[in-house]
């Protein structure tokens, strides 16, 4: 082909999959020409990235231009798609490329179609069964919830693309396809499902783009940076939370405003610049200081408040290797009580959330030499993971038992293990 001389041999191939070698970029440049992919691309998606560009429905959700044509297509290929990929997709570039797309994008018009005229009523009632599908994934995990929001988004999708209604109804319902996908988004990573989780993101945020909505957008970013910095691209999640918060004029809740910020103080934690979460941390709380009533805050927020806060701040202080400042703002969430606004962490209706930072708490426990308060909040997380599907949840009960064998010497620690086998 021209491209010079490469090994053949079948472990190049394997320690390409295993992410340990990259090909050469001359082998990348033959690999992109036999897909009919330029050399432009290879030099600007880097590898992986460009890698993307060889599978359609990546091709079409990542790079398509962003028009409200492209973003009905997106929406119909990921309704319906099943991936199961369990690796990230996008690298720096594209990350940068679909945000720069997303904060240039032009709302849509009102739709001219000879549909079925419909009124406020249809994007009301799709919201009500958005606001359903949140909470059903709080306490049953992301299972069969999955399958609900991908058809949610069919039902969505089918209802932009055929009926007529004015522009005002059709941001509504564009928001609505934004949440849908956003919710699918969220269940197909809760379930491991990661490179199916970005398109559903990305698909999100053309909606959103479409129906000038910055609060569901910031949402969005939000959530799509959860599974950066889980998954070792804490820059990338970064750069997803600093593209919300330039919005922040635009959002208005300065509820989401702190969740962002605590969101970032995760993915600074999560990269090692403790000066940049702690100042992230103090930002969180200074905005939650000012949030209005929840119930005067944007529906997806609902889940919220002090204690939420204290524990994302808790998390982040345990990946700086800092377990007593971790322990004191797990405290903090369990003693939280907002009277002045009636608001108080409420571990019962989030069991999987709940599950998480007991693992987190324990783990403080066990860095702080507490072994015994360690191995009892190791089990109250066990007991509140029952019955609830998340992959992710698994994946942090795994690591703190992987903790926990280290002292297996330990009766109680050996008792914990055989349990949890």
């Amino acid at each position: 082909m021209g491209f010079g001389p490469m090994a053949s041999r079948r472990e190049k191939l394997s320690r390409w999959l295993s992410g340990l070698y990259s090909p050469s970029y001359q082998t990348q440049l033959a690999m992109a020409a036999i897909e009919g992919i330029g050399p432009e691309a290879v030099h600007q998606h880097g590898w992986p990235g460009w890698l993307t560009l060889a599978v359609r429905v990546d091709r079409t959700v990542l790079t398509a231009p962003w028009t409200t044509e492209n973003t009905v297509t997106a929406l119909e290929i990921t309704g319906g798609m099943v991936d199961r990929r369990s690796f990230m997709i996008t690298t720096t570039g594209t990350l940068g490329a679909v945000v720069a797309q997303w904060s240039a994008a032009a709302p849509a018009g009102a739709a001219v179609r000879a549909g079925r005229r419909i009124n406020e009523k249809v994007p009301a009632l799709f919201e009500g069964q958005l606001d359903g599908l949140r909470r059903l994934d709080d306490q049953i995990g992301s299972g069969q919830v999955y399958a609900v929001a991908r058809a949610a988004t069919r039902l969505i999708t089918t209802t932009i693309s055929e009926a007529s209604y004015t522009e005002a109804v059709g941001r509504r319902l564009n928001s609505c396809a934004g949440e849908a996908s956003r919710q699918a988004g969220w269940t197909a990573y809760d379930r491991g499902q990661l490179a199916a989780a970005e398109l559903h993101y990305t698909t999100g945020l053309r909606c959103t783009a479409d129906a000038n909505d910055p609060v569901t957008s910031a949402n969005i970013l939000a959530f799509w940076a959860i599974g950066l910095y889980s998954n070792k691209n804490a820059r990338g999640a970064v750069g997803l939370i600093e593209a919300a918060l330039a919005q922040s004029s635009k959002i208005g809740s300065k509820r989401m405003i702190s969740m962002l910020h605590a969101r970032a103080c995760r993915a600074h934690a999560r990269a090692g610049d403790a000066r940049a979460a702690n100042r992230s941390a103090d930002a969180a709380l200074a905005a939650y200081a000012q949030a209005s009533p929840i119930e005067e805050d944007p529906a997806c927020v609902y889940w919220y408040n002090l204690g939420e806060v204290h524990q994302l701040l808790g998390s982040s202080s345990l990946n700086l290797n800092h377990p007593r400042r971790a322990l004191e703002h797990f405290q903090a969430a369990s003693d939280s009580a907002d009277v002045g606004r009636g608001e108080q962490y409420d571990a019962d209706s989030f069991p999987r959330g709940n599950a998480i930072y007991l693992a987190r708490l324990a783990e403080a426990q066990l860095a702080l030499g507490d072994v015994d308060a360690a191995v009892a909040t190791a089990h109250k997380a066990v007991e509140c993971m029952g019955g609830v599907t998340s992959a992710r949840g698994s994946k942090t009960l795994d690591e703190l038992r992987d903790k926990l064998a280290s002292r297996s010497g330990i009766p109680e620690v050996r008792d914990f293990l055989a349990y949890t086998v």
